[in-house]
């Protein structure tokens, strides 16, 4: 054996998978086609925060006067804004290579391929230097990741200029004046938070009934109101019949209800969902089951082809980081013979927009096909923080069982909600009832005490309201 692991994928899924099985005393091994930290830290998460960021400074400028300050002039360079945004990623990835440093990982440039072997399928390089490494290992754990979908029948795949997908929005040359953004979830709200705040006309469209479809429903018409106020326009329940290129920009012409209707802007960004990168590895040849775009796996990441295993955004949904990264960990330590991690434990989900939306759980009407509840909500106009600090937009939301008392999804809109959050997700991880919550302490004054607040209001004990 080469090596007791290799890990197909440096992405937050396959790094943290590499140094757990580092930790756990296994010879590993990274292979890597891009850049160390994957999409994540390189092209998501990570950078698209950096902009984020740029874009909230920049807005709340234009509110000085309410903290009694002011001044004169405001403006932004935007070549800077994508170089700060840049550097971060640069920062991050350096700083998984030197974790991989670290924990003893050897990391292969290339593109892999998989054919035949055993106890685990065989891995072939193609080194990015040039030439080719063959290589056995006990195990193989695919962390390839996702990439954005694109439909190009209907005009939605980027051509690096007019139409991007998440990769050209975050690097262009210049902040367009308008721009029409094709699919209403996580990323694509983002991207239209961030150019709307920098002054772009921003129009998302969305196939679905309402914005945010994954959300609780109650956040997402709140959602819906507070990004209207900011600029943002919407069109639901649109479908898109085709997107084409003008002299100025790009079309789009959308079917509303059975009504025709045409969009004009700038740019437009693709945001439609990711499919997993599963072509060119030799899967099929090997056997493995390939089920809409991602690999099929039992309960501990395993393909059911010997010693092949699949986490994160290439074994499916919920896209997110931190599954992946907390797959990768079960895994390994089931491997290894270890109980592993509880993957039963909710995942969080947040929207990094302004007011930003974080989620954990059930939402209300989930629950209520499950059986009995009990919903508390508590505003932040009324919290003592929010009001001191001018962030009294949105509200908590807790859904809880009324027979065992349960908590069963928390819901939250407002600033830094997504900070927040992980409060709620510890409480379902624990199975806290509503009777641990109201005997938690919450400091004040903290935006925090909304949680709380929301937790009493759904047995009738809410105090400040």
């Amino acid at each position: 054996m080469d090596f007791d692991v290799i890990v197909i994928g440096a992405g937050p899924g396959g790094y943290v998978t590499a140094i757990r099985a580092a930790q756990l005393g296994m010879k590993t091994a990274i292979v890597e086609r891009e850049a160390l930290g994957g999409v994540c830290l390189n092209w998501g998460c990570i950078p698209t925060k950096a902009l984020l960021k740029s874009g909230e400074v920049f807005e709340q400028l234009g509110h000085l006067g309410d903290y009694g300050l002011s001044i004169e002039g405001a403006k932004f360079d935007f070549a800077k804004i994508v170089e700060r945004s840049r550097k971060v990623a640069i920062q991050l990835s350096a700083g998984v290579a030197f974790l991989m440093k670290k924990h003893k990982i050897e990391v292969i440039d290339g593109t892999a391929n998989l054919e035949k072997g055993s106890p685990a399928p065989k891995v072939n390089v193609a080194l990015r230097s040039g030439g080719a490494r063959s290589l056995q290992a006990k195990h193989v754990i695919l962390a390839t990741g996702a990439r954005a979908r694109v439909i190009p029948a209907a005009g939605l795949a980027p051509d690096g200029d007019r139409v991007w997908t998440y990769r050209e929005a975050m690097v262009p040359k210049a902040c367009p004046e308008s721009l029409i953004v094709v699919g209403s979830g996580g990323i694509g709200i983002e991207f239209a938070s961030f150019y709307r705040a920098l002054g772009a006309q921003v129009t998302v469209i969305e196939a679905l009934p309402r914005i945010l479809p994954v959300e609780d429903e109650e956040v997402s018409s709140a959602a819906r109101k507070a990004f209207e106020k900011r600029g943002l326009a919407f069109r639901v329940g649109a479908s898109v019949k085709a997107l084409t290129k003008t002299k100025t920009g790009i079309s789009v012409e959308l079917e509303i209800a059975g009504k025709r209707e045409t969009l004009e802007a700038e740019r437009a960004i693709v945001a439609v969902g990711i499919d997993g990168n599963v072509e060119g590895l030799g899967l099929e040849a090997l056997g493995v089951k390939i089920d809409r775009g991602h690999v099929s796996t039992d309960g501990h990441g395993a393909t059911g082809v010997a010693g092949l295993y699949a986490i994160g955004d290439v074994a499916g949904p919920p896209w997110l980081a931190h599954k992946a990264s907390h797959e990768g960990v079960h895994c390994i330590e089931h491997i290894a013979g270890l109980p592993g991690s509880n993957l039963s434990s909710p995942i969080p989900g947040c929207t990094y927009s302004n007011p930003q939306i974080a989620s954990v759980g059930l939402t209300e009407a989930q629950a209520k096909e499950k059986g009995e509840i009990k919903v508390g909500r508590f505003p932040f106009r009324v919290n003592g923080k929010a009001i001191a600090s001018g962030e009294t937009e949105g509200f908590v939301k807790t859904v809880f069982d009324a027979k065992t008392g349960a908590l069963l999804g928390a819901h939250m809109i407002g600033a830094e909600v997504t900070e927040m959050i992980q409060g709620f997700a510890l409480a379902i991880t624990l199975e806290a009832t509503e009777a641990d919550l109201h005997a938690t302490v919450f400091p004040h004054p903290t935006m925090s005490e909304a949680m709380h607040e929301s937790t009493l209001d759904a047995y009738g004990k809410v105090l400040h309201l």
